[in-house]
């Protein structure tokens, strides 16, 4: 076995605190991948399909941009295969997760704090086209909800086959729709969170802290239809819960998985009855240089 094999298969855990007799909430503990978040599963997906069609050899380069997870994650396994792994990363994000990539080998290139995420899309793609590397571009590629529907779908299913409701962010949104796509043939209704200045709710794009969600062009591979309801989170309601969620549950997680736990309380205070499953993407361990847990003052 290798690291890559103990990607998947993450905890489901109830969240006691959060819990009634009636409505249940489970939480889906991605830290516990070996990259540590939810885009791991990705990173192994996009390049074990890339080799397999030919499209990426072992000991050859592919470039992407990412914010930090889903780096770590194409890092992480492109050290089992010999590749080198190029990313170009907005200025402005969580500087553990930089250092991390680079332990893993990766080159990182900072790309303009003002010109967000699709300033690092272009630049990735422009030096896709002048090395011939190749770009995984899990923004556009149909690669990414596949990589969730094959994994995290059929898991959520067999841990948890008495679901009703389905909560995540969207980053790129692949998670969500990977996901979605599955769950909702068997009846289960889905719900996806952002903070303020994402567009899914229909505002116009602008700075949040926080970190890992948060979509400005809507994904191509996001039906609308797959969308029950869109729950905006704000940073500060997000960070309360990192804070409630180490002290209540002892779970150190990330801003994007507060913000996903208030949109399974919305969910919640909403029904009768029902078991509700909710996707903690990563861990506070690289948000300490953020303060996560001072965000606002405390």
């Amino acid at each position: 076995m290798n690291t890559i094999n103990l990607i998947g298969n993450t905890p489901l855990v109830q969240l006691q605190h959060y819990s009634t007799d009636k409505v249940r909430i489970y939480a889906k503990l991605e830290m516990y991948n070996p990259g540590g978040s939810v885009k791991d599963r990705l990173g192994k997906y996009l390049i074990e399909r890339a080799v397999e069609r030919g499209l990426l050899r072992r000991g050859g380069q592919l470039v992407e941009a990412t914010a930090g997870n889903t780096g770590i994650g194409l890092a992480l396994v492109a050290t089992q295969y010999n590749i080198q792994c190029v990313i170009f990363a907005p200025e402005g994000f969580s500087e553990e997760k930089i250092e991390i990539m680079r332990a893993l080998g990766a080159t990182i290139y900072r790309t303009p704090k003002a010109e967000g995420m699709l300033g690092a899309r272009r630049a990735a793609q422009d030096y896709a086209v002048q090395t011939g590397a190749y770009y995984t571009n899990q923004f556009e590629t149909d690669d990414n909800p596949a990589a969730y529907k094959e994994t995290l779908a059929q898991e959520l299913l067999r841990e948890l086959p008495t679901m009703k409701y389905f909560v995540a962010g969207a980053g790129s949104g692949g998670t969500f729709s990977g996901v979605s796509e599955v769950i909702q043939a068997q009846g289960v209704k889905s719900v996806v969170v952002e903070p303020p200045g994402s567009i899914l709710s229909g505002g116009s794009k602008r700075k949040h802290d926080t970190e890992g969600i948060g979509v400005e062009e809507w994904p191509p591979f996001l039906d609308k239809a797959w969308i029950e309801r869109v729950e905006v989170v704000p940073d500060e309601v997000a960070f309360r819960h990192v804070r409630e969620l180490a002290k209540h549950e002892g779970m150190l997680v990330g801003s994007s998985s507060g913000a996903a736990l208030e949109g399974a309380l919305r969910v919640a205070g909403r029904i009768e009855q029902g078991d509700i499953a909710v996707v903690f993407p990563d861990g506070s361990d690289r948000y300490m240089s953020k303060r996560i847990f001072q965000y606002g003052g405390f």
